[in-house]
């Protein structure tokens, strides 16, 4: 026989190893090349032009998503050539030499890999459309989308995928240096260390693992509080530190922990469920410390991400509030140019002219928490009651008006505020706070509060007569509203035809627009790393899963023998499975919800809503390979007889 009949013979008996392998392979290259013709789509180019960060985001992205799919690929092909050992082992007892069979492994893998390869790129080629499409979707852009091929990505994938063979090859190659003949047919049973006893020791570090993951929760929900709040820096690389050392330790004695005391509890009296599932995870997880902590921690980034890109994306209407009108103004000449235009195209509209001072306040009394605040005097804008419908505020009185989510200090209502013109100091009483925008934020941004006060009209002209003139910023508030919101776009294109896109006005339609296509970009990316790296993590856990199996399945063969039916033992097989799959994902979604709830406020206005359907599709997803576990682990009980 030669080498080649012996290679195509491996590649034969060897399949129902090697379709996990061409699996992996054909998934991860699907991924990288589909997502990487993205960025290489004639429209996507058109619309990333003019932003030089979603430009940057698909370069970040493209690499990250290589580290990814590296690993992947390297941990499956760790797993592929260990469950391979004892052959190998085979080869080495007739007389083949190490060289020789490191040649002959690569050269079955070469036909496999580069196989997967072409497979993987046509399956992502085709696949890209659909990705465009959701990505247009997302996005709101306007276009259609089409399918091509792109041999940019063609070249930018080909010679990715190479380098990481060469590692395979490197790793396969240092393996079987480094066996005897003896350890490669051990290597199978030697994979994990099984610890059969509870000791003091791993006790302590179960409840200091529990301990540190608490501390890390607490102090993330009192972050952005005045506990924390002038350290957030090293505030946030405590919380990182505390929860990822004491995820590992909950891995590495937490859940061992839990399980003895659950044990105890039983006198020792365990049933057959409980022995399949408690006491397997109790000797098992300890040695999977690290790899679990690898993907609790990168789930929970991966949640957290999505989840406050998403709660971005939903807020993107209530940002728009800042500019209460469809085209904001500060030139009255632009505003009648503009006007001018809509009269031609006979687009009825309706205008707000609002006079706008900008006055020194004392706000320290007004303010419920001075954390952020940097001095008690700030510059407010100021408007009269009579350009506001609906207010008429006395002369001692003071209303602040506009979002909520525009407030940054708390405000104390009933609180004393000192208004300071040129000649004279003006006290006035805090009444109370409008939901309600009445000029845009450009009036408003020099100031923490970033919200309007209005005030009698009286005051309003005598602040106006002594303004202190080097911190105005223009006198009028100019807001023009189109009636009919259809001929939106139309007037838009007017707008942006006369050029004042260029100039300090404003389209509401633009910034949202806008803001839609930035934050649906930065969602499509996070979400494609996240579910990049949730299949990839479930086939890792996969993948173990069918190891264990294998080495578990003597002790299946005895159970059958004994009487135990298939039916019995997939019941504790679904338990165990419950608690592998679901002990670390319970954990990265406590992770990433910590994680938004600590800082949500600052991505937007909505949480729980974009939270539970991120963390749901997560957990649907990632509950899909624990079903498939138990579907495995079923044929291997159903073969233990």
């Amino acid at each position: 026989m030669n080498i080649n009949q012996l290679i195509f013979r491996n590649l034969k008996k060897n399949i129902k190893n090697y379709y996990l392998y061409v699996f992996a392979l054909i998934f991860s290259v699907t991924l990288y090349f589909a997502f990487v013709t993205l960025q290489y789509d004639p429209v996507i180019i058109k619309e990333t032009a003019s932003s030089s960060k979603g430009v940057a985001g698909f370069k970040a992205a493209s690499v990250l998503l290589v580290a990814i799919v590296a690993v992947f690929l390297l941990y499956a092909n760790i797993l592929f050539i260990k469950r391979r050992s004892k052959e190998i082992g085979l080869f080495q007892l007739i007389g083949m030499t190490k060289s020789k069979i490191f040649r002959l492994l690569s050269a079955e893998n070469a036909i496999l890999y580069f196989s997967s390869l072409a497979i993987g790129i046509f399956i992502g080629f085709s696949a890209s459309k659909f990705i465009i499409m959701i990505l247009f979707k997302i996005t709101d852009i306007n276009a259609i989308a089409t399918l091509h091929f792109s041999t940019k990505a063609l070249f930018q994938t080909v010679p990715v995928f190479v380098v990481i063979y060469l590692f395979i090859m490197l790793m396969n190659y240092l393996f079987i240096k480094k066996q005897t003949i003896l350890s490669l047919f051990r290597v199978l049973s030697s994979t994990e260390v099984k610890i059969k006893k509870l000791s003091k020791r791993d006790a302590f570090i179960g409840v200091l693992g529990i301990a540190l993951i608490i501390i890390g929760y607490y102090v993330s929900t009192e972050m952005f509080s005045g506990k924390f709040a002038k350290e957030l820096a090293s505030t946030m690389l405590f919380i990182l530190g505390s929860v990822i050392i004491g995820t590992y330790l909950f891995y590495k004695g937490s859940v061992s922990f839990i399980f003895h005391l659950i044990r105890k509890k039983k006198n020792g009296y365990l049933n057959i469920n409980e022995v399949l599932s408690l006491s397997s995870i109790m000797f098992r997880m300890k040695s999977n410390a690290l790899l679990l902590t690898v993907i609790t921690t990168v789930s929970a980034l991966a949640i957290g991400f999505l989840s406050l890109s998403y709660i971005s994306y939903c807020s993107v209407d209530n940002s728009v509030q800042d500019y209460p009108a469809d085209f904001t103004f500060k030139n009255v000449k632009d505003a009648n140019e503009l006007k001018t235009a809509f009269k031609k195209k006979q687009i009825a509209f309706s205008e707000t002219k609002i006079n706008v001072l900008q006055v020194e306040a004392n706000v320290k009394d007004i303010l419920d928490n001075q954390d952020g605040v940097n001095s008690d005097t700030m510059v407010l804008a100021v408007v009269s009651d009579k350009d506001v419908k609906g207010v008429d505020v006395s002369s001692d009185e003071t209303v602040f008006s506009g979002p909520s989510n525009d407030v940054d200090i708390p405000l104390k209502e009933g609180g004393k505020m000192k208004w300071k013109t040129q000649n004279k100091t003006i006290s006035q009483t805090l009444k109370g706070l409008r939901e309600e925008s009445i000029i845009s934020i450009d009036f408003t941004a020099l100031n923490d509060i970033k919200l309007a006060a209005i005030v009698d009209d009286t005051v309003f002209h005598h602040m106006k007569q002594h303004l202190n003139p080097d911190i105005q910023i223009k006198p009028y508030y100019i807001g023009i509203d189109i009636q009919d919101q259809k001929e939106i776009q139309k007037a838009n294109h007017i707008f942006k035809q006369l050029g004042f896109h260029k100039t300090d006005a404003i389209s509401r339609y633009e910034i949202n627009k806008f803001a839609k296509q930035y934050f649906g970009m930065l969602m499509f990316i996070v979400g494609f790393l996240g579910l990049t790296f949730l299949i990839t993590s479930g086939c890792i856990l996969y993948f173990k899963q069918m190891d264990e199996s294998e080495d578990e399945k003597p002790n299946y063969t005895i159970l059958r023998k004994l009487g135990f039916s298939q039916r019995d033992l997939l019941r504790g097989i679904q338990a165990k499975q419950l608690f592998n799959f679901g002990i670390p994902l319970g954990i990265g979604l406590l992770h990433g919800y910590f994680a938004v709830k600590s800082g949500w406020f600052y991505f937007g206005t909505e949480l729980w809503t974009p939270m539970f359907i991120v963390m749901g599709l997560y957990t649907a997803l990632y509950s899909i390979f624990g079903l498939l576990s138990v579907l495995y682990y079923k044929k291997v009980i159903q073969d233990a007889l």
